[in-house]
């Protein structure tokens, strides 16, 4: 894309003027156009050092309400903090909310092609990121984000004038860094690395516009044109579906929930002696988890009244309270709502050596959310899919995935929905929202059969517990974490 790039025309100083009026006249009556159409706009700005990045930006932002944009530049290495979390999660969590735009000066892109620079990424770690970052733009996209890529592009001589004219002077000199400096004088290798990453992450979706940098004011025409094109585009195409995408993953075979026996249980004695066993257990294995530094994750989703809240408790019980969280999940709050689904729970991430327990998870998109008509039918269906993306990629990462749904009948969560409401001490865990959503118990199990057959991968597969018999289900759940991570303890040596 760089090596074969011709320069487009650049208009005459007066045709310059008056395009640059009109442009950013466009641009600022888009504004409200995307935020009544809750269009979110994600601008990435990545280019050559003293390409004028910089410069671009602030000249576009004076045409926008301060309200309605938000600057991230991510051009400093991740901390420790961030090197303990999935690759693009300090990317992700700065994505823009419904009806604004996020500006960054420098993305993904930076983090990847100076790994390949300095030969701390490998050719196996480079194509897995780049696969990552593909399936995130796609999905932005697919969520309704309009995502606007552009490379700043001037040659070895005219990157060199500039850093010499910054040099030359005392006033901009600090402007110049060591990496520039670099940059200049392996141009070329520099070249073949940024334009073999353009190439292999240039989508329909998401493409990238090489932006001839040469002159400032063309360069910011040039922007301003494909940013009012992509707005204009996305704006028209806001009621078009996207597409539902095909499972790539293998997936587990799993019973339907009308099929699993629940007549398992435990004798009493017999549960006191193994509970203990294998709380020890996990305890000491929580430790080398923590020097091994790997991430676990446990999900948990059920029929209420079920017992999540007591085999949760028998799990954290074990556990060291400095390494662990537990994340009760209620219904997203209006910051939330305002960005793609999966945007809280990468905000909701433990650290590597750590373990995160989820009282509901991500997968209310494809239950509570498809039932209740909170999303379209486009949306949950396209979450299968989604999920299963962000869930390779933790595993990708590193991350132990665990999922367990709490399984009871119907006849023994009427019997429990009544000894809470007759039982005052109980009474709060029973609400009028747990009775309505009993009536529903037939679409739920449909919701719950398709997702349990459509997201039960090798990578993060599904274990059903058995819990008419809490006692038992508790025992279950301990046995399976323990041997996930014992297997994941093993594979890391």
């Amino acid at each position: 894309m760089l090596a074969d790039f011709e320069k487009p025309r650049k208009p005459e100083k007066e045709e310059m003027k008056q395009y640059l009026k009109e442009e950013k006249e466009k641009l600022a009556a888009c504004q409200m156009k995307i935020k009544e159409a809750k269009l979110p706009v994600m601008v990435i700005f990545e280019g050559w050092g003293s390409a004028g990045k910089g410069s671009a930006l602030g000249e576009i932002i004076k045409n926008i309400d301060p309200r309605f944009f938000q600057v991230a530049t991510m051009d400093k290495p991740p901390t420790e903090e961030e090197r303990r979390k999935p690759f693009l999660y300090r990317y992700f969590i700065e994505i823009p909310e419904k009806g604004k735009f996020k500006f960054f000066d420098t993305c993904w892109m930076e983090e990847v092609t100076d790994g390949v620079l300095d030969g701390k990424l490998t050719e196996k770690e480079y194509d897995k990121r780049v696969k990552s970052i593909n399936i995130t733009e796609r999905q932005l996209v697919d969520n309704g984000y309009l995502v606007m890529k552009f490379f700043f592009h001037i040659s070895e001589s005219e990157q060199k004038e500039r850093l010499d004219a910054l040099l030359a002077d005392p006033n901009t000199a600090w402007r110049v860094s060591e990496e520039d400096l670099w940059e200049n004088e392996h141009y070329k290798k520099c070249l073949k690395v940024y334009d073999r990453y353009l190439k292999d992450t240039d989508r329909g979706s998401a493409p990238w516009y090489i932006i001839d940098a040469d002159n400032k004011k063309w360069a910011l025409l040039q922007v301003l044109r494909f940013l009012n094109q992509g707005i204009e585009t996305a704006l028209s195409n806001s009621s078009v579906a996207a597409p539902i995408r095909q499972n790539v993953f293998r997936l587990n075979p799993m019973p339907k929930l009308r099929d699993i026996p629940l007549d398992k249980e435990i004798p009493e004695e017999e549960y006191k002696v193994r509970l203990k066993e294998l709380q020890e257990e996990l305890h000491a294995l929580h430790y080398a988890l923590y020097n091994k530094k790997i991430p676990v994750i446990i999900a948990y989703e059920g029929w209420d009244a079920a017992g999540k809240g007591g085999n949760i408790k028998r799990i954290a019980g074990a556990l060291d309270p400095r390494g662990y969280v537990v994340y009760p999940i209620a219904s997203p709050e209006p910051h939330e709502k305002a960005r793609h689904h999966l945007w809280r729970f990468y905000n909701r991430l433990p650290k590597t050596g750590h373990i995160a327990i989820y009282d509901r998870t991500w997968y209310g998109r494809v239950m509570v959310e498809r039932l209740e008509g909170f999303c379209s039918e486009n949306d949950w269906q396209r979450a299968y899919n989604e999920i299963n993306e962000f869930e390779k990629e933790l595993s990708d990462w590193g991350a132990v995935i665990v999922k367990f749904w709490i399984h009871i009948d119907s006849e023994t969560q009427l019997q429990r929905f009544t000894d809470r409401q007759n039982t005052p001490e109980k009474q709060w865990k029973i609400t009028e929202e747990d009775w309505r959503n009993r009536e529903k118990w037939d679409q739920y199990e449909e919701a719950v059969d398709e997702m349990l057959e459509k997201t039960s991968t090798e990578f993060a597969p599904w274990y059903v517990l058995e819990s008419v018999d809490k006692k038992y289900a508790r025992i279950k759940a301990l046995e399976i974490v323990i041997r996930a991570i014992k297997e994941a303890l093993d594979k890391k040596g």
